[in-house]
C-alpha cells in the first residue's frame, strides 16, 4: 500500500507533470503560432479552456497580439459584453487586426463614432491596409458627420496609401477617383492602369489562395448575375473567365449580420451599401451614391459600385424616370449622377 501511495505521488509520471515542467517561454511561443494561424475563434477558444495554465498564457498580451483576422469572425448573433471585451483586450494589446474590427464595429453597428475612428486610425498607423481604405471611404462620405464634412482629398491621399500596400479595393477606387477627375486631378490613363492592376491582384490572390477542390480558372458564357452566387470573380468575367471571389472580411460579414438581423435597415430611410461583400451603412439619409439609371441601389464607394455593376445590377438596372421617396416627393443621393460629385453605375 505504501508502495502504491508513493507512486501515485511521484512526480514526473503523469502527463499533467510533464505540461506543468515545460517553461513558459516554450508554451507562449506555441500559442503564439497557434493564434497566428487559427482560421475560427473556435480554434482559439477551445485552448483557453482547457486548463488554467492555457486560459492564462493564452491571455497574454503576446498571444493576443499575434491573432490572426479569423480570430476575430464572431457572428453578430452571439456579440455580447464578453465578446467586446475580448476585442478591446487584443486591441489593447496591440493586434491591429483588432483594432480594425473592433473599430468598424464601434464606428457603425454600435455608432461609437469617436472610438471606432481612434480604433481605426490606429490600425492605419500601423500600415493596415484596410483599416486606411475605410478610413478613406469615411472621408469620401463625411461618414459619421454631414454632408459638408466630407474630405476628398484626404480620402485620395488614403485611398493612395491602401493602394501602395496592394489593396485591391483601394486600387479600384482610386483608379475610378482618376478616370472621373474625383478629389484628385483626371487622369484618365493612370486611372485604367490603377483597375487593370486592381484586377491582375484580384487574379494573384486566387492563385495564392490554393484551391484546388476546383479549377482556379473556367470558361463561361454567361457572367454570374446573382449576389449569393459566388463562382465567380466579377471583373474576370468580362472576359469569359470566372474565378472564385475572396471571401469577405470579418468586419464586413459582422456588420451584415447585424443589420440583417435588424431588417436590413441601420435607421429609419437610411440604407446599406447594395455590393453584397461590403456591409456598411449609412450614416445619415441619402448619404450613398445612388445608380442615377434605375436609383434602386446605394453604394458607399465608387469601389462598391464597379464590382456590384459587374456582379449583380448589370443584369437588373432598369431606367425609371425620377425617385420617389415615402411621401412620393423626388429625391436624389448626396452622391448621385448628373454632376461633379457622382457618376452613372460604371459600365
Amino acid at each position: 500500500m505504501s508502495c502504491r501511495k508513493r507512486q501515485k505521488t511521484s512526480p514526473d509520471k503523469t502527463s499533467d507533470d510533464f505540461f506543468d515542467s515545460l517553461p513558459d517561454d516554450l508554451v507562449l511561443s506555441i500559442l503564439c503560432k497557434l493564434s497566428s494561424t487559427a482560421t475560427s475563434p473556435s480554434d482559439f477558444i477551445s485552448v483557453l479552456i482547457t486548463c488554467k495554465r492555457l486560459n492564462s498564457l493564452g491571455l497574454h498580451s503576446l498571444v493576443l497580439s499575434k491573432a490572426s483576422h479569423k480570430t476575430f469572425s464572431v457572428k453578430a448573433k452571439n456579440w455580447c459584453d464578453s465578446l467586446h471585451r475580448f476585442l478591446k483586450h487584443c486591441a489593447d494589446a496591440g493586434n491591429i487586426e483588432a483594432c480594425y474590427t473592433l473599430g468598424m464595429i464601434r464606428f457603425y453597428c454600435l455608432q461609437n463614432r469617436g472610438s471606432g475612428a481612434s480604433l481605426m486610425a490606429k490600425a492605419a498607423m500601423n500600415s493596415h491596409a484596410p483599416a486606411l481604405y475605410s478610413l478613406a471611404v469615411i472621408q469620401f462620405n463625411g461618414s459619421g458627420g454631414t454632408k459638408n464634412d466630407k474630405d476628398l482629398r484626404a480620402g485620395v491621399a488614403l485611398c493612395a496609401r491602401a493602394a501602395f500596400l496592394g489593396h485591391i479595393d483601394a486600387l479600384r477606387e482610386l483608379g475610378h477617383c482618376l478616370q472621373d477627375g474625383y478629389g484628385v486631378k483626371l487622369n484618365v490613363t493612370e486611372g485604367r492602369r490603377f483597375l487593370v492592376q486592381a484586377n491582375a491582384r484580384e487574379l494573384a490572390a486566387v492563385l495564392s489562395a490554393g484551391n484546388t477542390k476546383r479549377p482556379w480558372l473556367t470558361w463561361s458564357h454567361h457572367p454570374v448575375t446573382h449576389p449569393r452566387l459566388r463562382s465567380g470573380c466579377p471583373l474576370m468575367s468580362d472576359y469569359g473567365c470566372n474565378v472564385p471571389a475572396p471571401d469577405a472580411h470579418p468586419a464586413s460579414q459582422f456588420m451584415s449580420e447585424w443589420f440583417d438581423i435588424r431588417g436590413g435597415f441601420p435607421g429609419p430611410d437610411m440604407r446599406l451599401c447594395s455590393h453584397s461583400g461590403c456591409g456598411r451603412p449609412e450614416t445619415r439619409r441619402h448619404e450613398f451614391r445612388r445608380c442615377s439609371v434605375c436609383g434602386l441601389v446605394n453604394y458607399c464607394s465608387r469601389a462598391c459600385q464597379a464590382l456590384d455593376w459587374k456582379f449583380r445590377h448589370k443584369a437588373e438596372c432598369a431606367t425609371v424616370e425620377r425617385w420617389l421617396d415615402d411621401d412620393g416627393e423626388g429625391v436624389a443621393g448626396e452622391n448621385d449622377g448628373g454632376g461633379d460629385d457622382g457618376d452613372s453605375s460604371i459600365v
